[in-house]
């Protein structure tokens, strides 16, 4: 009696990056998720909880100390990716906190936080998914 054979997903093609860099990717996503959860389920808003939470700061420092590693290679549109997520984020903060200051503007202010949180977590979710099917993103 032949005993089965276990069958076994072959690897994906990661394209001649390591790894490491792939595995260090998910990871900054994962951190990224984590300050999108945190702002979703705590007072925070989720535009506030990404760029002032300790996890997406943590993703975002990994992201410019390891992007040279990642220059040339599909990686590197998920860190810029990333990196301009967090910048563009804080951006829209900084109206949402303009329209704040302003009584006539409350109303706008609270209609762009909400937009902008599902921005980041579309952000989140698209970059991510593209770094499971091994391609760039943007």
């Amino acid at each position: 009696m032949q005993e089965p054979v276990p069958q076994t997903t072959p690897a994906p093609d990661l394209q001649g990056v390591r790894p490491s860099l792939v595995q260090l990717t998910h990871f900054i996503y994962g951190l990224h998720a984590i300050a999108v959860v945190v702002g979703i389920t705590s007072a925070a808003t989720v535009a506030g909880g990404f760029v002032f939470g300790l996890p997406s700061l943590c993703a975002v420092f990994l992201n410019y100390l390891k992007r040279s590693d990642v220059n040339g290679t599909w990686l590197e549109s998920h860190f810029r990716w990333q990196i301009r997520t967090f910048w563009f984020t804080l951006l829209g903060l900084f109206f949402y906190g303009l329209l704040v200051i302003t009584i006539i503007g409350i109303p706008l202010a609270w209609i762009l936080i909400a937009v902008l949180g599902l921005w980041v977590g579309y952000r989140v979710i698209r970059g991510w998914l593209a770094l499971f099917g091994v391609r760039a993103v943007g």
